[in-house]
């Protein structure tokens, strides 16, 4: 029984012309071989699987071969070739630099250089995943690098160009290989195919070459275990199951389901789905990429850029005409959402489902977003405003009517007395005492009562309050602001213990306690200050400040009043400085520490509420 070879070796190739996929990389070399412009350093970088190992191997042997061709290739029959071919050529030197990447390896290399070639006119020396080797291996191999002797090649393979050193990529002939594409792909597959006897669906080699996403090494080993999971027979159907591929037929039904808002069907067809073993996020991206395909096929021109094989693509093109651009684009921007949180969700299924639900629903958010079969974005408000003001015109700008004109004069204050009594329940207007004397414009209703007054009460002057009394009469009550009454220490003391009272009755103990332990001193008509003798008192105080200023406010009448808390100095308690100042303590000593403070208050005539 012959010993099987993978067709990854077996098929490798073996001249630049049977190199797949990297035509203007074997057409540059050829040519450098031919006009003899050779480099003395060669690196090869790209994808895995693309050919770079290989055309680092062809070209060291087709640089020592003795009768090459007009086309610069090998003639693969003189002994250089003979021996290469045998893995016996004494020119020919790999190193594998993934196993490889010690300093001493390095030394050992460049040690070999030295010495020139018995037969042949290069040594090559050929340095696989040379990005594996270590800062110092890098920097003992770049004086060799940037000055070998006439006789001496470097090939370096990487599939991270970016892990390499600067030093090394500027002492290099660069190449960039790129992925092969699907097409190639198939044609070597094909190729293959038929010298191997094997039957196969092209629509399978389709998709072994999407799925090998441009590595040819990958599409030769998924073509050998599919040979032998079919027996030698290539389907689409076994290829699918084989290769554990959704098929996109699935997809197509499901996206039925959702744009006809059929909830019901398309979670039983998830649910076949996931019976099937089919994971969540392999749902999520496939139909991502099914989206993407039909997104892509709304325009002829980008029509080419369908990732699908040749058996879909008229059904694409068909139900991408059918299905709106926005609904396509909401929906990519949906599962590519899904996607990501994918991996955060702890119930899996539920987070598949949930994304269902979402595009079931997404064609019926889309139509309520329309406006004259344009999608707009909905705003709360139609421009944007940092904030929005009322303007406010001027009492001098304001233009009165000479019928709606009232003229308030100046007049001795009207007493405190109440002016009139309610008959309904309503909120009292209050008036100030004194008159206005500016001529103002009236509402609709003033207008009409200044109209209606008689020849004696137009031709009289009348303050505010006397209109608003003739016009309302009974039915509001109609008072004035109450004067305020002075700030003493009796009246605050009493007031005090009021409030004390009003603590005890709400079972507020301690703070009633630290209230009754309180001093209270007047500074002047509307500040004074509460002295306790600790922090904790304070608090208490602090914590019912708004309380005790109502309180204070409807005894005296006056909303100007304000208080400081101090805490007096204990021996039993060590109170931190920045603790035991008020506000206002707070304030001079910042300012007698730094004068310009002061003198900015001073400056901007600048108030301070303690």
């Amino acid at each position: 029984m012959d010993n099987f070879v993978v067709s990854a070796r077996k098929y490798r190739p073996q001249n630049f012309n049977t190199v797949v996929g990297q035509a203007p990389i074997t057409t540059t070399l050829k040519n450098a071989i031919l006009n003899n412009h050779l480099a003395h350093a060669f690196l090869f970088c790209g994808p895995r699987g693309v050919g770079k190992t290989t055309c680092a191997r062809i070209l060291a042997k087709t640089i020592n071969c003795t009768s090459i061709t007009k086309e610069g290739e090998a003639c693969n029959t003189c002994e250089s070739c003979v021996s290469f071919e045998k893995g016996a050529s004494l020119n020919i030197h790999e190193l594998d630099a993934a196993s490889n990447n010690s300093v001493d390896d390095i030394r050992n290399l460049v040690e070999q250089v030295r010495f020139a070639p018995q037969a042949g006119k290069y040594k090559v020396y050929i340095v696989d995943e040379v990005h594996m080797l270590s800062t110092s291996a890098f920097n003992a191999f770049l004086k060799t690098l940037e000055e070998p002797p006439p006789y001496a090649i470097f090939i370096l393979a990487t599939t991270e160009k970016h892990k390499i050193l600067p030093t090394i990529l500027s002492r290099c002939q660069i190449f960039d290989f790129r992925r092969i594409t699907s097409n190639d792909t198939v044609a070597h597959l094909e190729e293959i195919i038929g010298k191997e006897n094997i039957k196969a669906e092209k629509n399978a080699l389709q998709l072994i070459a999407q799925k090998s996403e441009g590595c040819m090494r990958d599409a030769l080993s998924i073509l050998d275990k599919i040979v032998s999971f079919s027996n030698g027979a290539l389907t689409y159907e076994n290829t699918l199951e084989h290769l554990n591929i959704l098929d996109e037929a699935y997809f197509f039904k499901l996206l039925e389901y959702l744009t006809t808002q059929d909830l019901t069907q398309a979670m039983l067809l998830y649910d076949e789905i996931n019976q099937k073993g089919f994971e969540g996020d392999m749902v999520l991206y496939g139909l991502a990429s099914f989206i993407r395909n039909l997104l892509v096929c709304k325009d002829p021109a980008s029509a080419k850029l369908l990732e699908s094989i040749e058996g879909w693509r008229e059904q694409y093109i068909s139900v991408a005409k059918e299905i709106s651009t926005p609904y396509l684009v909401s929906a990519l921007n949906l599962l590519n959402e899904s996607e990501i949180q994918f991996k955060m969700a702890r119930n899996k299924r539920l987070h598949v489902e949930m994304a269902i639900i979402k595009l079931n629903f997404l064609q019926q958010a889309i139509e309520l977003s329309m406006e004259d079969s344009q999608v707009v974005k909905k705003k709360l408000v139609d421009s944007h405003y940092p904030i929005r003001l009322k303007k406010i015109i001027p009492l001098s700008n304001s233009v009165v009517t000479k019928e709606a004109k009232l003229i308030i004069e100046q007049k001795p204050a009207v007493p405190k007395a109440a002016v009139a009594k309610t008959t309904q329940a309503a909120e009292p207007i209050a008036i100030a005492s004194e008159p206005i004397t500016a001529s103002a414009p009236l509402s609709k209703e003033e207008n009409s009562a200044s109209c209606n007054t008689t020849p004696t009460e137009k031709g009289s002057n009348k303050n505010l309050l006397a209109v608003l009394q003739n016009k309302y009469g009974e039915k509001y009550k109609i008072e004035e602001v109450i004067d305020s009454i002075p700030l003493t220490i009796e009246d605050l003391r009493k007031c005090w213990d009021d409030f004390t009272l009003t603590l005890e009755t709400a079972l507020k103990h301690s703070a009633a306690s630290t209230f009754k332990l309180a001093a209270l001193d007047i500074e002047n008509e509307t500040h004074f200050t509460i002295t306790v003798p600790a922090l904790t008192a304070q608090k208490f105080v602090e914590q019912e400040r708004m309380n005790v200023l109502e309180r204070v406010w409807d005894h005296f009448h006056n909303r100007a009043i304000q208080f400081s808390i101090l805490v007096a100095a204990s021996e039993k308690e060590d109170v931190p400085l920045h603790l035991s100042l008020n506000s206002k303590q707070k304030y001079e000593r910042i300012a007698a520490m730094y004068p310009l403070v002061q003198e900015l208050k001073t400056r901007l005539n600048l108030e301070i509420y303690y």
